[in-house]
């Protein structure tokens, strides 16, 4: 890694925005016994009172709020499909467009810019980014489950088509079907989540380097609202991305605690069910805190290089104990297999597998774009230095890569393992625990299962720890070095709002809440499109 530069000071030729806006200058100083508070006076209070208001409102009205979620879920995914997968199509289209535009040579950091890290550190964090506890919690499950629904084919009843299998199932035939399943999972983890990060990222990574304005959501909207963006409308861009960030990370950590639940389960025998997801969710949350005090470094910077260990052990071992032939051949077959149904897997209109996309893949569009202020800052923090193709190529294809193998060691392993020898158990058990019963039937499976727990519950508060200091940030009006304390709040209510929605509705409140912030966040995303390129148009290119 060579030596930091400072990220506010460009080098070489940049078309910087003239503004007389000082980060900071709406804000809230004040010291309350040895803390200090340094808030941004509407984006924080608006945000913090709202989701107070949400939390109790939740606890009070908790029997009706299961079914209020349920409705909100499948009231957005079934009326709104179209618009998410639209969406997504041309965050894709856009990122294509960029890498073989002449737009492509604008450097991030200015015409003279070098990167920051190296390409194999700056990879690692890219991968380490964006995922997280998600592939833990279905990298087993989601391709054993579309494999499961595609042999069972398409269903109807009286007429309306029934069944959860991606386009048109392959009924009977394991081979399609395990194709099938492969490309209906690999298409949620690959080009279009990593293009709605590249989007947000680059966006904060031109206006924050190049343009010299606060590395916060709304200097995105500059060339369309100009001065304007820090008044009300920037503060509105700015609460929508807390909410989104929040909710998009409680939803992640309620996964994280229902599987490490089931594992604790599986190995211990220890009862699950909600109440140990809370204690789970209060007891990690408390070691984020632990992690948020320490900073980054000493925090967040260990614990994700211990992650990382971790999951390639663990991937490492599935690969040499597992079906290894079937997994190395079977990447470049889903590979391909991606590539042939992605046509017909990003269609956003005339669908007739309408419980997989609205149930699965709008669910997971809407879940990826709440979760891009908090990974698309991280990745443009990362990215200084880097030419806008280099960084969307990078952004796209590398982290999806790694995603596709990761998907194929636990996902072709578990669907062997019911082709080649009739094991049924990680078909019968729940979501969260069809990991460690897919590992039961591997050697060394209390060890492995026990590693899984660790990556999950290391996973917790990695993102839990990153996730307040991305919402600290945006609520601080750009500042990246406020005081600690305000980072502790956050990392407390991402907790208490997870708690809440399990409490609230389980699973299907978190899917709910991560919808219904996301919505409002697309439309945000999609605005913030034109914003990029009308800046990227304004920057000097290197000879």
């Amino acid at each position: 890694m060579t030596q930091q530069k400072d990220p506010m000071i460009p080098d070489g030729a940049v078309n910087p925005i003239d503004t007389d806006y000082q980060i900071g200058q709406d804000n809230v100083v004040v010291k309350i016994g040895p803390f200090g508070l340094d808030i941004h006076n509407r984006v924080f209070l608006i945000s913090a009172l709202a989701i107070i208001a949400f939390v109790i409102l939740t606890l009070v009205f908790r029997e009706e709020a299961g079914p209020a979620f349920t409705t909100l879920r499948d009231t957005l995914t079934s009326n709104l499909d179209w618009f998410f997968l639209s969406a997504a199509n041309i965050f894709v289209l856009i990122c294509l467009a960029l890498i073989v535009s002449p737009l492509g040579k604008v450097r991030l950091g200015g015409t003279e810019a070098t990167p920051d890290f190296s390409y194999m550190g700056w990879f690692s964090m890219l991968f380490a980014a964006g995922m997280g506890i998600g592939l833990m919690f279905y990298g087993v499950s989601e391709p054993l489950t579309h494999f499961g629904t595609a042999m069972q084919g398409t269903q109807f009843t009286d007429g309306v088509r029934t069944d959860w299998a991606p386009l048109g199932g392959a009924a009977g035939d394991s081979a399609a079907a395990a194709e099938l399943a492969m490309a209906a999972t690999i298409f949620h983890w690959a080009l279009h989540p990593w293009a709605i990060y590249a989007i947000l990222a680059l966006g904060l990574a031109l206006f924050s380097f190049n343009k010299g304005l606060p590395l916060t959501i709304r200097s995105v909207f500059y060339p369309i609202l100009g001065e304007r963006v820090w008044g009300w409308p920037g503060h509105i861009i700015d609460i929508l991305a807390v909410f989104a960030t929040l909710f998009g990370l409680a939803t992640s950590l309620g996964f994280g605690a229902s599987q490490a639940s089931a594992g604790l389960t599986y190995l211990f025998d220890i009862p699950g069910g909600t109440t140990t997801q809370v204690l789970l969710i209060i007891g990690i949350t408390a070691i984020a805190l632990f992690s948020v005090v320490a900073g980054l470094e000493a925090g967040v910077k260990r614990l994700s290089e211990i992650n990382m260990v971790l999951a390639a052990l663990l991937l490492l071992f599935v690969i040499i104990v597992g079906p290894t032939l079937a997994i190395f051949s079977g990447f470049t077959t889903n590979l391909i297999s991606y590539l042939e149904h992605l046509p017909a897997l990003s269609n956003p209109i005339g669908r007739e597998d309408t419980n997989y996309s609205q149930g699965w893949t709008t669910f997971y569009w809407a879940w990826w774009i709440s979760w891009s202020p908090f990974v698309g800052m991280f990745i443009a923090r990362v990215s200084r230095g880097r030419s806008v193709r280099e960084f969307l190529i990078s952004v796209l294809l590398i982290p999806s890569l790694a995603c596709v193998f990761w998907m194929t060691v636990f996902g072709s392993t578990a669907i062997s393992q019911v082709v080649q020898d009739g094991y049924q158990a990680a078909v019968e058990a729940a979501l969260p625990l069809q990991l460690f019963a897919m590992l039961d039937a591997l050697p060394l499976a209390q060890i492995s299962s026990f590693i899984a727990i660790i990556l999950v519950v290391v996973f917790f508060v990695t993102s839990s720890d990153s996730g307040s200091l991305v919402i600290d940030t945006i609520a601080a009006g750009g500042k990246v070095n406020a005081p600690t304390v305000q980072r502790v709040f956050w990392c407390t209510f991402e907790g208490l709002v997870a708690v809440v929605l399990l409490l609230g509705g389980g699973l299907t409140a978190l899917q709910a809440m991560a919808v219904s912030t996301g919505l409002p966040f697309t439309l945000v995303l999609l605005a913030a499109s034109i914003a990029i390129i009308k800046g990227l148009m304004s920057e000097p290119r290197p000879d």
